[in-house]
């Protein structure tokens, strides 16, 4: 299923660094706030089709569809990705994939053993491996291949271009241990992930040299050790080819070739029907395509209820018939025109349909989760109060149903930002935040100083005249010094959290006398009706939260009619911001002209005076002016009102996030913040906003590790500053930490006793909860067309695949799905 998602290969680069996020704030005793015991959590079961190896044909082709070729076959590279992780996955050896629980767990193809043979006075681990173990020219497996990769990786050879570098910089030394097939490597400081580490494992001739490592394998690898070997690349087809290793010791792949092919995610339902790729992760529509194939499989050739032309009614079909055979020969032509493309689209889809009935959708949770993003750089996010009143406006439960409930898979919020349920070390810590509760979401902000007033009211200390008009230019200057200065005050809170237990009860009495005064004061200022109007008001539509903003309906036709649900509070709809209020009127009256709504004259079309309007108008004929901040309810302070930039994707693999980001407006809406929704190509959303933090609110992804110590550091650090004023935020793009957290990872990643280990995640965890910079809402759904014929092969979870075991249940005659013509 496609989501936007940090880009694989930024995820475990420069692992020394960093990688999500977390903040700053007086917190309760953390280590005890968790609502769900580690024993009791359960991840959902991978979907593969098992099948015994003496079941599997030997023999056959296998295309697995991916997004793009590899940029790099180099996964230490700063623009490896995804294929570059799944295409080197068969080429070269993993000493410690993970398993289907999400832990590390010993190769026996590539070791006998490994493990920490000294601790005193410092770490050594031996490594013994397979004596069977060789490269793909014949030569051993052994300790120059991993010095090399070590020296290439460790950080102080500024020549080798490398991504990343944690766990290798900890290294003092490796030797041959007492034979050739002996590792010895002796740890400067104690590294608890050290089972990350020479995973993937390049030959000496890649990573011996600047050279090699940097282009000799970004292209090409001559060398490798796994089930199959790289026979070719061809950029005119989009095509990877990996054929069976003769030298390969272990078990014996079944394919003969696997292909990977390039194939765009809108593209797949496609690929799949003509025979292009018979294994390739899907959207919900496209598995929903599947199911509607494989029930109609008893149809007997009658019509389709779905597709083309399924919704058009005896009547309409009725009426193009007439108008195809009717006097009017130009109107006939047109109709005429019309009906043999619908035909011609119905055959299209009926052939489709029937290809799709010999796939199966595999499902399960990918080892990734979805966060809700809070930049805290500046702006009103820099104010911890304010970010966790947003994280208590949440339904995580409500959030979870949109994405995963459809699909029938667990529709469970995911409680941790280190381990995923299943995982050893799994324990919901979202105590240490809250659950959603609008009462104390609304008490947080008032004790932050947004009032329901407050955008109405001019700034503090603002003079008549030119005075006024000075503080107002210097209004914007001003306001990055205040998100400082508020990002300041909320670190200290944290440290004096860190010190008291009873920091938790103070927030929780200054959360409720902060409501009281605010009811108090509202008294003051309105009327009875007034407050009646407001309350009506804060429950308006999504599509008319934004206060001086305007939807352009670019989704639909020109001249049909909006949706009816865009006026509905419970509506999806996601706003673009593209017009501010001063220029909607003169964009209007364009956009309808073009759009043949109005005549040269400016008057309004007969057909156009009917609710709805023509799509891009901003409005029907006779709909009020949006009414001002104040008066629907939406919070303000010091004249501004409480907005956040919502930056989402637009891609068509995306909708699933467009409609939790709708659902969390709607949410926040409800508290008194208001949304400005933008919406950006999937290709720049990251790059172009997430990692600027040109935005407040972000949906975005990151994958599941085995190593949360070393890799959940780098998305959590602190920020620091750089020479040159900007914020050094490594992979922390919410731009929120803090030291103490800091202090935990180190502590765990140094610490040798894996349950002293976890419980040090534990405490990090609670601890980026309570700093609301980043929210946990869902693991991503998994779903896989596999031909259904296919073995070992699909929603894999966890687990690494073992592509030496997939093929076909039984041995495949010619002219079958694996043979059949591409």
């Amino acid at each position: 299923m496609s989501h936007v998602g940090v880009p694989r290969g930024t995820v475990r680069k420069r692992r020394s660094l960093a990688l999500l996020t977390t903040g700053v704030l007086t917190i309760p005793v953390l280590a005890g706030c968790t609502s769900a015991s580690e024993e009791t959590s359960r991840g959902v079961p991978q979907d593969i089709a098992p099948t015994a190896r003496q079941a599997v044909a030997d023999g056959s082709t296998v295309n697995w569809a991916v997004d793009a070729l590899p940029a790099t076959f180099n996964a230490f590279q700063a623009d490896a990705d995804s294929a570059t992780t799944r295409i080197t996955g068969a080429l070269l050896p993993t000493l410690f994939p993970m398993d289907r629980s999400g832990q590390p767990k010993l190769n026996p193809d590539y070791l006998e053993s490994a493990k920490i043979i000294e601790r005193e006075p410092k770490q050594v681990v031996l490594y013994k491996l397979n004596q069977q173990a060789v490269w793909s020219d014949g030569r051993e497996i052994g300790a120059p291949d991993f010095v090399a990769q070590w020296r290439a990786l460790r950080g102080k050879d500024s020549a080798f271009w490398t991504a990343r570098n944690s766990g290798y910089e900890r290294i003092e030394k490796i030797e041959r241990g007492a034979d050739d097939l002996q590792v010895r490597v002796t740890f400067s400081k104690p590294y608890a992930d050290w089972r990350s580490l020479f995973s993937p494992l390049y030959p000496k001739e890649v990573t011996g040299s600047p050279d090699a490592f940097n282009d000799g394998a970004r292209t090409t690898l001559k060398n490798t050790a796994g089930p199959f070997v790289l026979r070719g690349v061809s950029k005119a087809k989009g095509t990877v080819t990996l054929a069976r290793s003769p030298r390969w010791w272990g078990d014996k792949a079944k394919l003969d070739t696997l292909v990977f092919r390039a194939v765009a995610p809108e593209d797949r339902t496609e690929a799949l029907a003509d025979g292009t790729v018979d294994v390739a992760d899907i959207d919900a529509a496209t598995a929903d395509r599947i199911a509607l194939a494989r029930r109609d499989r008893g149809s007997n050739g009658q019509p389709l209820a779905h597709g083309p032309g399924s919704e058009t009614t005896p009547a309409a079909a009725l009426r193009s018939w007439a108008l195809a055979h009717g006097s009017d020969e130009e109107a006939a032509e047109i109709a005429q025109a019309a009906r043999e493309k619908n035909r011609k689209a119905v055959v299209a889809y009926t052939a489709e349909q029937k290809a799709l009935r010999d796939f199966a959708v595999r499902k399960s949770l990918e080892p990734a989760y979805t966060q809700l993003a809070l930049n805290g750089e500046s702006g009103p996010l820099a104010d911890d109060r304010v970010r966790r009143a947003v994280a208590r406006a949440l339904d995580r439960e409500e959030l979870a149903r949109t994405v995963l409930g459809p699909l029938g898979l667990p529709a469970k919020p995911l409680g941790s930002h280190l381990a995923l349920a299943g995982q050893p070390g799994y324990k919901d810590g979202s105590g240490a935040l809250g659950d959603q509760n609008t009462k104390e979401a609304q008490a947080l902000l008032a004790d932050a100083g947004w009032t329901r007033g407050g955008a109405a009211q001019p700034p503090k200390d603002t003079k008549a005249g030119s005075e006024a008009e000075k503080k107002g230019d210097q209004g914007d200057q001003g306001e990055e010094g205040d998100a400082e200065g508020a990002k300041e005050g909320a670190e200290k809170k944290t440290a004096e959290g860190a010190k008291s237990e009873k920091a938790g009860q103070d927030t929780e009495e200054k959360a409720e006398k902060a409501e009281k005064a605010e009811k108090k004061e509202a008294e003051k200022g309105k009327t009875e009706a007034e407050r009646e109007r407001a309350d009506q008001a804060s429950e308006d539509s999504a599509a008319s939260r934004d206060e001086g903003l305007y939807i352009v309906g670019q989704d639909n036709k020109p001249g049909a009619h909006a949706p009816a649900q865009a006026a509905s509070t419970g509506g999806a709809s996601a706003v673009h911001v593209l017009a501010p209020g001063r220029t909607a009127a003169a964009q209007s009256t364009a956009l309808r002209r073009q759009a043949g709504a109005l005549g040269e004259d400016g008057a309004v079309a007969a057909q156009d005076k009917q609710p709805g309007g023509a799509a891009g108008a901003y409005a029907p004929v006779g709909t009020a002016a949006p009414a001002p901040a104040a008066a629907k309810g939406q919070l303000g302070k010091d004249g501004k009102a409480l907005t956040l930039r919502f930056v989402l994707p637009s891609g068509p693999g995306s909708q699933s996030l467009r409609s939790v980001g709708d659902k969390i407006a709607v949410m926040l809406e409800k508290i008194g913040i208001g949304t400005e929704i933008t919406k950006v190509p999937d290709e720049s959303y990251f790059k172009d906003h997430v990692a600027s933090g040109a935005y407040d609110l972000a949906l975005y992804s990151w994958p599941a590790t085995a190593y949360p110590a070393t890799d959940g550091r780098p998305i959590y650090a602190k920020p620091e500053p750089a020479t040159d004023g900007s914020l050094l935020v490594e992979q922390n793009y919410t731009r929120v930490g803090t030291d103490h957290i800091d202090q935990l990872f180190d502590q765990a990643a140094a610490e040798l006793d894996e349950k002293a280990a976890r419980e040090l995640l534990k405490q990090a965890d609670a601890r980026i909860w309570a700093a609301a910079g980043s929210i946990p809402l869902f693991q991503r759904p998994q779903l896989v067309a596999v031909d259904k014929k296919l073995a070992n092969v699909g929603a894999f979870g966890f687990a690494a695949p073992r592509y030496q075991d997939i093929g076909f249940k039984n041995r495949q005659a010619a002219g079958s799905p694996a043979d059949r013509k591409k």
